[in-house]
């Protein structure tokens, strides 16, 4: 996939370039109305100053703000042996030289996001809903997506795309706001321009900043939720690939989006870094959508056959879209090696032994304290406990 990642590199600095003329060009008309003839300047260097500010707390501490947003918490080995096994386990087939550090959040609804601005520093987050909800090739499955977003850079792409967003959507608001708080600034330009005879030409400048505080932010979001869509499709194909088995990830997609419960601290800056959507009962489609429909991703899924590949992915994706390609890497159609597609693995667990086990990891996280009476009862303490002992029942 190194012709992917060039791919993401390429297009990171085209988007980025592209937005950030958007948003100089914003603060200059910005500057223009409340400083005609000469504040433009100043307008571009205020909003390069706050997208500077905001790019460099993105670079540096981007995966920390996002991790600590979201509520996660790191584990090991020991907290949950399974599913460090298939972080390991796609962490290898995917080509990665770096094991990926695991988050968990304390959350009841099924989701996963990965954070990273490199390989090397890069970390997926699981919810607890989603490790009570699905079986072992299920959560494969969403790993794996995971891991594709990590392989291909996409969370630094998104997250420079984000900030450039936020930026633009910040100055808007900053820019709007003032206007409705401060509306005497205008007719005070309106007096100066009468005594010169410009008043007309103040008029429009008024209304083309207002014009461009509207639309900048819109376009940004579309541009930002078109890039997250594509996103998702490759990192399904890689999916595919890496587990060599697309219904477990269809399946998944299945549990995530029917679920209907929304991830309680996702924010509308966070929703394109999870598998699906966070909140419950979006049917946001097309332009406006920070996600490809999920029936389309589980039917491509389920469409690709009896071989994984990304040659296979595209043809499926052909035929349940009708389009001509998602985007695969050249270098990866010509030089991949088709794989039949294995078998489901056995559920060892069922579904209320997995909704327990998530639920005794996260009250262990919550310092709760597990003790087994001789009568064989399992006591799960919490630390607000304060008596010296525990009747048996």
């Amino acid at each position: 996939m190194w012709e992917q990642i060039q791919s993401n590199k390429r297009k990171t600095i085209v988007l980025v370039v592209g937005m950030a003329l958007v948003l100089l060009g914003l603060g200059g008309v910005i500057g223009e109305f409340y400083a005609p003839g000469g504040g433009g300047l100043f307008g571009v260097g205020i909003a390069a100053i706050i997208w500077f500010v905001m790019a460099a707390a993105a670079w540096f501490q981007g995966d920390n703000i996002l991790l600590m947003m979201s509520g996660a918490r790191p584990i090991e080995h020991g907290d949950h042996p399974t599913l460090m096994n298939v972080v390991e386990e796609m962490k290898i087939a995917s080509g990665l030289d770096h094991m990926p550090a695991v988050y968990i959040v304390d959350d009841f609804s099924p989701n996963a996001f990965a954070v990273g601005r490199k390989p090397e520093k890069a970390a997926v987050t699981v919810t607890a809903g989603l490790l009570g909800k699905l079986n072992r090739d299920e959560l494969q499955g969403v790993i794996a997506h995971e891991i594709g977003h990590i392989v291909n850079r996409d969370v630094l792409l998104m997250s420079m795309l984000a900030t450039m967003l936020g930026t633009i959507s910040i100055i808007s608001e900053i820019f709007l706001r003032s206007l409705w708080y401060t509306g005497g600034s205008s007719r005070r330009y309106s007096s100066s321009s009468k005594k010169g005879g410009g008043g007309q030409g103040q008029a429009i400048m008024m209304v083309v900043a207002i014009v461009c505080a509207i639309l900048a932010p819109i376009a940004a979001q579309l541009i930002y939720f078109a890039v997250s869509r594509k996103r998702e499709y490759l990192a399904d194909a890689q999916a595919s690939v890496f587990t060599r088995f697309p219904d477990g990830l269809a399946s998944a997609l299945e549990k995530i989006s029917g679920a209907g419960i929304p991830v309680e601290k996702a924010s509308k800056a966070t929703a394109a870094m999870y598998i699906i959507n966070p909140f419950a009962k979006v049917k946001l489609s097309g332009l406006t959508a920070t996600h490809p429909p999920a029936q389309d991703r589980i039917a491509i899924l389920r469409s690709i056959g009896n071989v994984t590949s990304y040659s296979a992915y595209q043809t499926a994706w052909q035929s349940v879209g009708g389009k001509k390609s998602v985007g695969m890497p050249m270098s990866s159609l010509r030089s991949e090696s088709a794989q039949e597609v294995r078998e489901a693995h056995p559920n060892k667990k069922s579904p209320r032994q997995q909704i327990r086990e998530a639920g005794d990891l996260m009250r262990q996280m919550n310092q709760f304290i597990f003790l087994t009476c001789a009568c064989g009862m399992k006591f799960k303490i919490p630390p607000e406990y304060t008596h010296d002992s525990i009747p048996c029942p």
